[in-house]
């Protein structure tokens, strides 16, 4: 009997994954492919949907070619990427959303800062839509994106066809059919799904009010007319060019995309810890940690649940019929490389981590373990009693929903060394991990039950970004078996749609399973970091205190 076999295709900021699982979530190859960015200008970030086609094509192939299985035996394929915002002309042509006029330049990457005037406006309207993104909409959204485009780009406005969020896009060019995800347009374009699919959810007046009263009169037709829950099968499967292209066979169903950090909840949420069943009540004790260039934070209720500066609630932006809560940090990993390459100490340490056959974490976090020996310290935590990080160096994405704070660093002193970088580095994952506490603490206000953390991507590698999250929230953290967790929840999709009967839960609940279990230390290691999660908040006061004195300047 032949095995079944499902593909995700995961786009994220900095490349194009392909995996490919079988039924039971055990991954048989991966590939990964780069894909270009550009930065014409500051906040202004850029991709081509074309070349991110391409990549994905070259790492679907590579995959194959890794695991060796029969196109034919892949029954599913799922699509996720990030909330970047595509623009295509009406015959599929790139349309530029660049300054520099480049047509290849037609994608605005999620983290573009360039419409937080446009931001601020919307959010002056006090919109009850606004209501259902945490209170306060981010220039990382599409209507703020869409509307600096009307007001600065009009020629591209009005050249643009179909406006995409980038999942969404990518079902487009498999199979021709546009279909549009109630994940992203519900997490990213105000679509309420509540109201229903296909259409039925989009509020005209809020796009009247805000400027963009020609979306509404046109019935929405250029933002997604038709809108179906993540895994429902999508047109007639693959088309014939991109089957072609991605080494694959015609028809195999493809479902309704979802964004990356969302497929990562469906790659891990539905895991089994012992004998217990996974239900919507023992969702309501988790929360999916995904990680990467930025973090977001997913939690699942039966109930809406709003949360000032926490985006939602979503209704069946992730698990179809469960409201979606979504909290985030905008820069983490970002963060953490930028602390590190900007030291003095950082190129002789990358050199010596290289002869090594080291990361530069591992040579740090074995740096750290020395130093706390050293200085007899009751714990490495205890390094940085005397210097204190404030992590919004791009903002904070929630729960105090800003897009201009900017970042602190507290004690610093003149040292250059190594072991100042180290202490540096201690402390910004640390600053990110009060962050994460910040998020939950506003969940578990509102009805969450939060204990648990289940995390994937980069950070997981990284036994002191572990450590650190599960001894400074209070929350047992678990790894999943399968580390490519958003790549499987891709997969899921892909199985979801084969099935063609939705069960997404069920599916999710077969294909997950639960890893390494990392339990939070207590004692004189939470205090000490109640203690230091006090300074965090002070040194957002601090920062908004220096704000008010400079505005008189």
């Amino acid at each position: 009997m032949n095995t079944t076999y499902y593909l995700g295709i995961d786009v994220g900021t900095g490349s194009a994954r392909a995996g490919i699982f079988d039924q039971n979530g055990n991954m048989a190859g991966s590939a990964s492919f780069p894909i270009q960015m550009w930065k014409p200008a500051t906040d202004h970030v850029e991709q081509s949907s074309d070349n991110i086609w391409r990549s994905c094509c070259d790492a679907t192939r590579a995959a194959l070619a890794k695991s060796g299985v029969n196109p034919a035996d892949i029954k599913g394929v799922g699509f996720d990427a990030t909330c970047s915002l595509v623009a295509l002309d009406a015959a599929d042509r790139p349309v530029s959303l660049s300054t520099t006029g480049k047509a290849a330049q037609n994608v605005i990457v999620w983290m573009d800062h360039r419409a937080i005037a446009q931001a601020g406006r919307i959010n002056a309207t006090r919109h009850p839509v606004l209501r259902y993104v945490g209170g306060v909409i981010s220039p990382e959204m599409q209507t703020p994106k869409l509307l600096w485009l009307r007001e600065n780009l009009p020629a591209a406005w009005k050249a643009t066809a179909r406006f995409f969020d980038l999942p969404d896009f990518l079902t487009y060019r498999a199979t021709g059919s546009d279909t549009r995800s109630l994940c992203s347009v519900v997490c990213k374009w105000t679509y309420l799904g509540h109201k229903g699919p296909d259409g039925a959810g989009w509020d005209a007046g809020y796009f009247r009010k805000i400027g963009l009263g020609d979306l509404a009169d046109e019935s929405f037709r250029r933002i997604g007319q038709k809108v179906r829950p993540m895994g429902e099968p999508v047109g007639d499967g693959l088309s014939a060019r991109a089957a072609k292209e991605l080494g694959l066979v015609a028809g195999t169903p493809v479902g309704v995309s979802i964004i990356d950090a969302h497929a990562g909840g469906l790659g891990m949420l539905g895991a089994r810890l012992g004998r217990e069943k996974v239900t919507p009540a023992t969702l309501n004790h988790r929360l999916a940690l995904i990680g990467g260039t930025s973090t977001c934070h997913m939690a699942a209720s039966e109930k809406p649940r709003f949360i000032h500066g926490i985006w939602g609630p979503y209704f069946s932006a992730m698990i179809p019929g469960l409201w979606l809560t979504e909290g985030g940090q905008s820069a983490v990993g970002a963060l953490i490389d930028h602390i590190i390459q900007s030291h003095p100490a950082s190129g002789p340490l990358m050199k010596e981590a290289k002869k090594a056959g080291k990361s530069i974490f591992d040579l740090l976090n074995d740096r750290l373990d020395a130093m706390a020996a050293a200085e007899k310290l009751p714990h490495p935590a205890a390094l940085t009693r005397e210097l204190h990080v404030l992590p919004y160096f791009h903002g904070n994405r929630s729960p105090r929903a800003n897009p201009t704070l900017k970042g602190i660093i507290s004690g610093l002193t003149l040292s250059a060394t190594a072991d100042d970088l180290a202490r540096q580095y201690l402390a910004t994952i640390q600053a990110l991990a009060y962050g994460t506490r910040h998020i939950v603490e506003e969940m578990n206000r509102k009805g969450y039950r939060i204990d648990m953390l289940l995390a994937c991507g980069g950070g997981t590698k990284n036994r002191v970004f572990m450590r650190e999250h599960a001894d400074i929230t209070g929350c047992k953290l678990v790894l999943p078996k399968e580390p490519e967790a958003v790549l499987l929840g891709s997969a899921v999709l892909g199985a979801v749609a084969a099935r063609g009967d939705g069960g997404l839960l069920a599916v999710m609940e077969k294909m997950n399973a639960a890893g390494k279990v990392i339990a939070p230390s207590r004692g004189r290691v939470a205090a000490y970091h109640d203690s230091k999660y006090a300074v965090f908040h002070r040194l957002h006061k601090d920062f908004l205190a220096c704000r008010a004195l400079m505005a008189k300047a």
